[in-house]
């Protein structure tokens, strides 16, 4: 195999996971549930997972998707900002994670907006 050199920083792409949730403060959002579509980039050192090619030297992103899941799909949150931070809030509980940015938008959110996300990150 060839020799390269760089850090094995791994990004990792958790692309349009599309849940719904009752989000917003009017009565129509909090009464009907809405799509929201998460989306997380998140980058970890994965030395470990390069070198030995074993599932339990990697992240699992599989675990961080469900938790996601069993968070958001079906609760309430009267704002998009705090779905934001809790979903990110998620993400960092995992020691590995080095960086993460969690954008969440809100499709239809505007009478003329395709929708409206916010996007929010943290790192160690």
């Amino acid at each position: 195999m060839t020799t390269m050199t760089g850090d094995h920083l791994a990004k990792v792409r958790i692309k349009n996971l599309l849940l719904r949730a009752y989000i917003g403060i009017k009565e129509e959002e909090i009464n009907n549930q809405q799509d929201v579509v998460i989306n997380v980039t998140l980058r970890y050192d994965a030395s470990a997972a390069i070198d030995r090619n074993e599932i339990s030297a990697a992240l699992n992103y599989r675990t961080i998707t469900k938790q996601i899941i069993g968070h958001v799909d079906g609760n309430s949150f009267a704002l998009l900002e705090r779905l934001t931070h809790e979903v990110l809030e998620i993400v960092m509980e995992h020691q590995a994670v080095q960086w993460a940015q969690v954008e969440i938008d809100k499709p239809h959110a505007l009478r003329y907006a395709e929708s409206v996300s916010v996007c929010l990150e943290a790192h160690r």
